[in-house]
């Protein structure tokens, strides 16, 4: 791990989740994973209330896991919050998951002062196969 601020470390990354998502994005039960520099892993929960027939894990979650996520790495990035707000998200769906949690992991590849960019790769927690990936770009506000 690095030497980020402590607003950026596991703990608050994870009390972040609490207190600045709304309360549906809370309801995903995502849980920090681990952190690095600029980078971000979170487990989401497998969940009935996010599956589509057949136990499938529905694209919305992983949508909103993925930016979620990246919110997070740029926590990393910055060592704090800072607000911003998704310009764009190209998402691309690999496999069905079904029976078994996803692991979000999301990277800042550059941050400047009023752009960041990044990726997210989602796979299952159980079998490490790649489900999802996601670009992004966020205006920081």
């Amino acid at each position: 791990m690095s030497g980020a601020p402590a607003a950026a470390e596991p703990p608050a990354l994870q009390a972040a989740l609490a207190g600045l998502f709304a309360p549906w994005v809370q309801a995903l039960g995502l849980r920090v994973e681990q952190a690095g520099d600029a980078e971000v892993t979170l487990r989401l929960p497998a969940s009935d209330q996010l599956a589509r027939e057949g136990g499938t894990l529905c694209g919305q979650a992983m949508m909103a896991a993925a930016d979620t996520a990246m919110v997070l790495a740029l926590m990393r990035q910055f060592g704090e919050f800072r607000p911003c707000t998704t310009v764009q998200m190209n998402t691309s769906f690999l496999r069905p998951l079904t029976g078994q949690d996803a692991l979000v992991h999301a990277r800042v590849l550059r941050a400047g002062r009023s752009l960041a960019f990044g990726e997210i790769d989602i796979a299952g927690a159980r079998d490490g196969k790649s489900v999802c990936r996601a670009s992004v770009t966020y205006a920081l506000l």
